[in-house]
């Protein structure tokens, strides 16, 4: 089974943001009062300044949307994040911006390479924003996200 997800994640008061300045994003509820904004191939194409390069070294984050991600953090922390794994076997990357400024990453656990004692990349930027896990769960599982395997299906 595969698991593919690249998206922002933030809550309501960046989001009244990016719903004004971003047509193009729609977002889904995730638990402990955040939400998610899949990044779909609309919404990469609506928000990339054309730059071909990829900004700390993220597949999916568009040319040039860091700096929008920072500016929307003035509002309230925001994570980018992305996650590809087939059979077990993965990668994830994740970045926090707060207060206009990156604050945490980017952190980057490639495919050969074991979580961090501090938790997954997702994991640790999810505690960044706040989401507190119960004993035995990890932050990546107390706001929901296995609830589905491709960041499409989040709008659907």
């Amino acid at each position: 089974m595969s698991y593919s997800l690249r998206a922002v994640i933030t809550g309501p008061d960046v989001l009244r943001d990016i719903a004004r300045e971003v047509p193009a994003a729609r977002s889904a509820p995730l638990a402990q009062g955040l939400s998610l904004l899949p990044m779909t191939e609309d919404l990469f194409d609506s928000v990339t300044n054309g730059d071909a390069t990829r900004p700390l070294g993220f597949h999916w984050l568009p040319g040039g949307f860091d700096g929008r991600l920072a500016a929307w953090s003035a509002a309230g922390p925001v994570a980018f994040v992305e996650a590809d794994f087939f059979g077990g076997v993965g990668e994830q990357r994740a970045a926090v911006w707060a207060g206009g400024r990156l604050v945490l990453g980017p952190l980057d656990v490639g495919e050969d390479d074991p979580f961090p004692p501090a938790g997954s990349p997702i994991s640790q930027a999810l505690r960044r924003l706040g989401v507190a896990a119960p004993a035995g769960e990890d932050e990546f599982s107390a706001v929901g996200l296995g609830r589905h395997r491709h960041s499409e299906r989040w709008l659907s």
